[in-house]
């Protein structure tokens, strides 16, 4: 298996397990990926998941060995699946977080983009070099969520000049949430403080954040935010939630 996934109580970690070739992606790969991620939406169990790379490197994008296949139609088939695992990500009800670690290159570029989440290490770099393969940048999301993640203009500068993010600029940019020297412990540990709320509030969140992305019209959102509000007052986790909150806050509030 090119995809190890571990799971600790409620947070599952899935790690791209290539590091001889810096995680670089194959057709096993983004097939084992995909398979990773169906099993964890039907797991009932994982409340939140972490996606990293094992050794130096988050994933080195396209192995360039191998390319996309010996002809359009494996090619297709290949992009096909590494599609199913992107549309996987954001269609499983728990969050995601990217841990980065090293090069996040070209597809691991959208793997990291295509996260809930992303927590850099100090050598992360993002990088996009597809126009100097005589590739299109348009690339497993990534030409989707990056724009409305850093900005339109950042966007097209980094895809057009072919480059990259240092983690300091992906802070700035406010691509990664944060930059700390274990990314793989912290992202755990914020994967265990969402596992802590309710699975269904976060499912919803997960959906009316990717909604409010995609540009829906204002009022559209606004209905929609009312009705996963309705739904889920009748869903049977606000009463145990807001009785677990109350218990919090007297226990933590001065008297």
């Amino acid at each position: 298996m090119t995809v190890r996934v571990e799971a600790d109580g409620p947070v599952t970690t899935v790690t791209l397990d290539r590091a001889d070739t810096l995680n670089a992606v194959t057709g096993r790969l983004v097939a084992d990926l995909r398979d990773a991620l169906a099993a964890i939406g039907d797991d009932a169990e994982c409340r939140a998941v972490v996606l990293t790379g094992a050794g130096r490197g988050f994933c080195s994008g396209m192995d360039l060995t191998l390319g996309l296949g010996t002809d359009r139609s494996e090619a297709t088939a290949m992009m096909r699946t590494a599609v199913a695992a992107i549309l996987l990500m954001r269609g499983i009800p728990q969050p995601v977080v990217a841990a980065v670690n090293g090069p996040a290159v070209g597809a691991g570029f959208a793997l990291a983009s295509a996260s809930d989440l992303r927590i850099a290490g100090p050598d992360a770099v993002f990088s996009a070099p597809f126009l100097r393969l005589g590739m299109s940048a348009g690339d497993l999301s990534l030409s989707w969520f990056l724009p409305r993640q850093i900005g339109a203009a950042r966007a097209s500068q980094l895809f057009l000049t072919a480059g990259s993010l240092d983690a300091a600029e992906a802070l700035a940019l406010g691509y990664v949430s944060e930059v700390v020297a274990d990314p793989v412990a912290r992202a755990r540990q914020l994967a265990a403080r969402i596992a802590e709320h309710p699975a269904t509030g976060v499912r919803e969140t997960k959906r009316l954040l990717d909604h409010s992305i995609a540009g829906e019209g204002f009022a559209e959102h606004l209905e929609r935010e009312l009705q996963t509000q309705v739904d889920l007052a009748f869903a049977g986790d606000l009463d145990r939630a807001r009785d677990h909150f109350i218990r919090q806050h007297h226990a933590t509030t001065p008297t």
